[in-house]
């Protein structure tokens, strides 16, 4: 039987534990997974980043002041190791995505394939890749945001630490601003090692009140990077106009 670490990403994604996944995600917006990505993997995502021809687009954060850093959005057709992420988890996050929907009384439910959900992006003219790979170098960070791109978007999303804390980087970490209404913003700052990925939402999530459920509006960030190059990958499962 193969390890952990050398079966085939689908395994990985299906061996996690997503009630403990769920819960999470349910009570603070975000959830931690151990690592997805082998070192090896997280070493040949990264050194995709100067191969021009992976990439549809470049962006420099400082020239729309989204921070210091830069980041591209991945090509069709993706590479396989982001593409399997992708597929993979998209119809373990379905159930909790349909929930939050109903909870909230907002549009029809997710679909249960990804191919599906990215016809209906297409339908609303939505139909570049999102994946991306981000890169800081020493005094890089990023702003809170939010990754929308048209009308059609999923509610969760998930960030893959690809280089080492403390060898390649330090700094740098994962920060969560979570505003309910009429309260002071509350943050998290998440360290994460390589290959583990964070998933969290990326607009907003229930939460339950006195008269019912709200929503609470999540963004997302990273800290300034001290020292080193830090490099991830993003996986946004809705395509952008």
């Amino acid at each position: 039987m193969p390890s952990a670490a050398t079966a085939p990403i689908r395994d990985r994604v299906a061996a996690l534990n997503w009630p403990a996944l769920t819960a999470a995600l349910d009570e603070q917006g975000y959830a931690l997974t151990p690592a997805l990505l082998t070192p090896g993997e997280c070493a040949h995502l990264a050194g995709l980043y100067d191969i021009r021809d992976h990439f549809r687009s470049r962006v420099e954060m400082a020239r729309f002041r989204y921070g210091l850093g830069e980041y591209k959005y991945f090509a069709n057709p993706l590479p396989d190791a982001v593409a399997q992420l992708r597929t993979a988890i998209y119809p373990c996050l379905v159930p909790l995505a349909n929930r939050w929907m109903t909870t909230l009384k907002l549009e029809a439910p997710y679909p249960n394939s990804l191919d599906d959900f990215l016809v209906l992006c297409h339908e609303h003219a939505q139909t570049r890749p999102t994946p991306l790979l981000l890169r800081y170098e020493a005094g890089g960070y990023n702003c809170m945001h939010q990754d929308l791109y048209g009308k059609i978007f999923f509610p969760l999303q998930l960030t893959c630490l690809l280089s080492q804390r403390q060898v390649d980087f330090t700094g740098g970490e994962f920060i969560v601003a979570e505003q309910r209404p009429r309260a002071q913003s509350r943050c998290e700052a998440i360290t994460l090692e390589q290959g583990q990925a964070v998933i969290f939402a990326t607009r907003w999530r229930p939460v339950k009140g006195l008269r019912g459920f709200y929503r609470v509006n999540i963004r997302h960030g990273v800290s300034t990077i001290r020292s080193g190059y830090r490099t991830t990958l993003g996986i946004i499962f809705h395509d952008a106009k």
